[in-house]
């Protein structure tokens, strides 16, 4: 089945396809994040496949943000940057899981290989893949230089049927954590290049004017840290 979540009166309608396990209301939990990390009731939430959020680079306190614009240099795939506002929803990803492929579902798996399911957390050192919701494109990286400073290259790629490696990013926690929980802050290393999900203050002043650069670089930075924000988390299924 496919849901369809009002998330706010300035999202819009945003699809969530289901696994065969069903979605029930009571799994979701629809989340509103403080200026401080955590929701307002100070409740941290599992990151769980199937859940749909935002990351906040940590510094800059902008949204990981993709939109059907390509770049003009490098490999000309669709553009990811960091974006200032919290309301906007070409900012929300997609953490896959297994759809049942005989209802005709995309395979969304976190990667290929794996046997993951809906609401099963994520633990630090797995590699997983990231959906933009609105593009149904896939986060990559790749050795193209990035628009601005050079680095390496950070983009959206292909669509529910197509992806490939450099698709995937593996997830490292900071500090003692193992399982992935909102109010810890985390890193994104590319699995092909080595290269660590980042930005900084180097914004666009045409086509994305007022957006900053997204790109990945191999040596580990305070620059490199995001922290999951806003979304549609599903809990987890051993928290039932």
């Amino acid at each position: 089945m496919v849901m369809w979540l009002a998330l706010g009166c300035n999202y819009g309608s945003t699809p969530v396809s289901a696994a065969s396990e069903g979605v029930q209301a009571s799994d979701l939990v629809f989340d509103v994040v403080s200026p401080t990390g955590g929701d307002f009731l100070g409740v941290y939430n599992n990151i769980t496949y199937g859940s749909v959020i935002k990351l906040m680079h940590e510094r800059t306190k902008f949204r990981l943000h993709s939109h059907d614009v390509p770049y003009g240099s490098g490999s000309g795939q669709q553009s990811v940057t960091g974006f200032p506002d919290v309301d906007d929803s070409n900012s929300y990803w997609f953490f896959g899981f297994l759809i049942e492929l005989l209802h005709g579902f995309a395979d969304l798996r976190p990667t290929l290989d794996s046997s993951a399911k809906q609401r099963d957390t994520i633990k630090s050192g797995t590699p997983i893949r990231l959906q933009h919701m609105i593009t149904r494109k896939w986060l990559h990286s790749h050795l193209h230089a990035s628009p601005i400073t050079g680095n390496l290259e950070v983009s959206c790629f292909g669509h529910d049927g197509e992806s490939d490696t450099g698709d995937y990013w593996r997830l490292e926690i900071e500090g003692s954590g193992k399982t992935w929980r909102q109010d810890q802050r985390v890193r994104l290393r590319h699995v092909d290049t080595g290269g660590y999900l980042h930005s900084h203050d180097k914004k666009y002043t045409r086509i994305a004017g007022g957006q900053q650069e997204v790109c990945g670089v191999k040596e580990k930075r305070p620059d490199n840290v995001w922290l999951a924000a806003e979304g549609v988390y599903l809990l987890a299924a051993e928290s039932k």
